[in-house]
């Protein structure tokens, strides 16, 4: 069986040789833009033989807020950037490269941030956090012509570059920071927006739920969102990939794996993808498909890994993924 039939039968919960694997991490310096990112992810997912490869949106973190915001109500002036902005450009052009070279060998996701992420890495989060709370309906509006914009940009990856899907990326969901209700009425619409948009082009979305602040999240909020395959940060929600299984409506799982670093600085990760030797790595790795299953699993991390690792950690998941 091929990569790319392994993890379309794995998303599908279709049967397979063995389960598939895919890890990733943040590319730096000129491994983060123009050509040097593309060769980047190539070498990378040709050293590590690993079975899809997610692109990094790797130096397109913030969005760019073309209007000056001192107050809440200047959220109202913000209009979509459009589809054929650098931002959005730029972004096609790097999955179609890695699709170009590696697509026909396997499958390609690029990664999307929701609508409430890309807001804070343009804005800060102090200040939108500030003016959410005084008026909701005006970062509303900006949350909404955001999710157009990114939503074109999903649209784009899958028809234009050919991926064959995105793993869209939530956050704020950590416990106190919204509660339930405002959530669902301030967020979730932006969020289910770029999602819809995504589902009519491909049918194999992953959606991350990211434990980016080491914070336990309201995986209810998320609990019902339409994507294909579930990744979540296992270790700091504290729900293992079984649990998951039953409150993810039995959909396709992506994880098992503690990779979160555990210092501010990035420098320290803790998990035994870091700290065990191969025969714990791969011995870990059997006994996560043995009381899983074959089906509807891919193996992965609870977010990205260190860019430090030793590329001979990921070939020791792999080859003991292949024996099983």
């Amino acid at each position: 069986m091929d990569k790319r039939t392994r993890v379309l039968n794995a998303l599908n919960k279709q049967p397979v040789d063995h389960v598939p694997a895919g890890f990733w991490y943040h590319f730096a310096g000129e491994e983060a833009v123009g050509e040097g990112c593309v060769q980047a992810h190539l070498r990378y997912f040709r050293e590590t033989d690993l079975d899809f490869i997610k692109v990094m949106c790797d130096g397109y973190f913030p969005y760019p807020i073309t209007e000056k915001i001192e107050k809440a109500s200047d959220w109202r002036k913000i209009q979509p950037i459009g589809k054929d902005h650098p931002f959005i450009s730029e972004q096609v052009w790097r999955a179609k490269r890695v699709v170009e070279e590696a697509g026909k060998d396997c499958c390609v996701f690029y990664n999307v941030f929701a609508p409430f992420s890309s807001i804070r890495f343009g804005a800060g989060e102090e200040l939108v956090m500030k003016h959410i709370k005084e008026d909701p309906l005006a970062v509303m509006h900006a949350l909404d012509v955001i999710a157009q914009d990114n939503a074109d940009l999903a649209e784009r990856l899958i028809t234009e570059a050919g991926c064959d899907g995105v793993y869209y990326c939530v956050q704020g969901g950590e416990i106190g920071r919204f509660t339930h209700e405002e959530y669902r009425k301030w967020i979730m619409p932006s969020d289910l927006y770029v999602l819809e948009r995504a589902n009519r082009y491909s049918e194999n979305n992953i959606m991350h739920c990211c434990g980016w602040a080491g914070a336990k999240n309201d995986l209810t909020l998320w609990q019902n969102y339409p994507v294909k395959c579930i990744n979540w940060a296992v270790y700091v929600e504290e729900m293992p990939l079984e649990e998951g299984r039953s409150f993810w409506g039995g959909r396709a799982v992506l994880g098992g794996f503690q990779t979160q670093h555990i210092d501010a600085a990035c420098t320290q990760y803790e998990g035994i993808l870091y700290t065990g030797t191969k025969e714990e790595v791969q011995a870990f790795t059997r006994e996560t498909i043995l009381k899983y299953g074959k089906l509807g699993l891919m193996l992965g991390g609870d977010c990205t890994i260190a860019s430090f690792i030793d590329y001979e950690r990921l070939r020791w998941v792999v080859e003991a993924a292949r024996q099983v």
